[in-house]
């Protein structure tokens, strides 16, 4: 085994290094850490896109929440509930006739919608 060690180092200069028992060691322990241990490279590749995409969906939903209160602020107003009501759920006064048009184009769209889900 020896002697087809030295053959190939004899052909390949380059690892004569591995020859050092401290040399197979360093090795041994990068693979280990690279690869084995539960605290590996690979490891923390993982779980830094985990933190990344959840720090993407904390911001998303913040600013979901400012625009939430913000709405919540307006409806807090009599004449802006009113209107939501209005716009939102086509109520109307009893006076009153509602009227609601629909564009071509916006029946087209909706309908493609529907067929992607």
């Amino acid at each position: 085994m020896f002697k087809r060690f030295q053959i190939l180092v004899q052909k390949i200069p380059f690892l004569s290094f591995l020859g050092n028992k401290y040399y197979l060691i360093l090795i041994a322990f990068i693979v280990w850490m690279l690869f084995f241990d539960n605290y590996s490279y690979f490891e923390h590749r993982f779980l830094d896109k985990q933190i990344d995409e959840l720090n993407d969906n904390k911001k998303y939903y913040q600013s979901e929440i400012t625009k939430d209160s913000i709405k919540i602020k307006h409806l807090k107003n009599d004449n802006m509930i009113e209107k939501y009501a209005r716009e939102k759920y086509f109520m109307k006064k009893d006076s009153e006739d509602i009227y609601i048009i629909e564009f071509e184009e916006d029946k087209i769209k909706d309908s493609l919608l529907e067929a992607k889900k």
